[in-house]
């Protein structure tokens, strides 16, 4: 077994990521600093990170999975899902423009956004329970960004660092799953009018509703719901794609709609 790390290194190094991230530095890998760094000594850092943002008046609108589809997989070298929480400091709207000084080294996804209508409690959930307490789902785009320097990660550095969070921005349309086929949907993510990116529902984990599920079951074995009202961003439907001031961003998902951002 893993040697675990103290709670005051846990504490310690949830603040030197808070600090990272409101003075958009980057600091050296947690997991070269601290080799015996565990999993789950990585979701206490995460969990002492988020703690001080709460703590400056941030508040919980939802969660997210993160490391979903082999395309993320294999750019980062991380293979296995994640999660994370949003804040509503990290929300955007659709077609808003993202300063990007205030983001470190951003990389924009396009995903499929859950809102939920009643509480999921695992373990014990199935996608028939997604699908019931779900009120619908959206495009969305998320911006990841990580305190890490140069992007240089193991599981245990994403998770620590809130699964990579940076912002999101939400579509305007909000969809029925249950008149959707959410494995096939295709995606078209295009930078500055040119297409980067194509995708499908079933590039996470077979089906977004999947990665839901498995985040439902991952946090209820913590103690943890998923509560109505939050929205659950369930992954990547393809390759993450770099960003700068001056890219303009939109993706569409069939059946779904679209959602576009800006950088300045």
């Amino acid at each position: 077994m893993q040697k675990k790390l103290d709670e005051a290194t846990r504490d310690a190094l949830g603040a030197t990521l808070y600090e990272a991230l409101r003075s958009a530095a980057v600091i050296d890998p947690i997991s070269s600093q601290y080799p015996e760094l565990s999993i789950e000594d990585a979701y206490a850092i995460q969990e002492a990170f988020i703690a001080r943002r709460l703590a400056a008046g941030e508040r919980t609108v939802g969660k997210k999975i993160g490391v979903t589809s082999k395309a993320v997989m294999n750019m980062l070298g991380v293979h296995q899902p994640d999660f994370g929480w949003l804040l509503d400091s990290m929300v955007y709207g659709e077609g808003e423009a993202i300063p990007v000084n205030t983001l470190i080294q951003p990389k924009a996804e396009g995903e499929i956004a859950f809102v939920l209508k009643k509480d999921l409690v695992g373990p014990g959930v199935t996608a028939a329970d997604v699908l019931t307490a779900t009120e619908g789902v959206m495009a969305c785009f998320e911006i990841v960004d990580s305190r890490i320097r140069d992007w240089k990660i193991r599981i245990q550095d994403t998770v620590a660092d809130n699964a990579s969070c940076g912002v999101f921005v939400l579509g305007s349309r909000l969809v029925d799953p249950r008149e959707l086929d959410l494995v096939s949907c295709g995606m078209v993510l295009e930078k500055n009018g040119e297409v980067a990116v194509t995708g499908a529902g079933a590039a996470t984990m077979a089906s977004p509703v999947n990665a839901v599920v498995w985040l439902a079951n991952t946090l209820g074995r913590l103690g943890i719901p998923l509560k109505a009202g939050e929205i659950i961003l369930s992954g990547a439907l393809g390759a993450m794609v770099p960003v700068t001031a001056g890219d303009n961003l939109r993706l569409t998902i069939a059946g779904i709609g679209g959602c576009s951002v800006r950088f300045v």
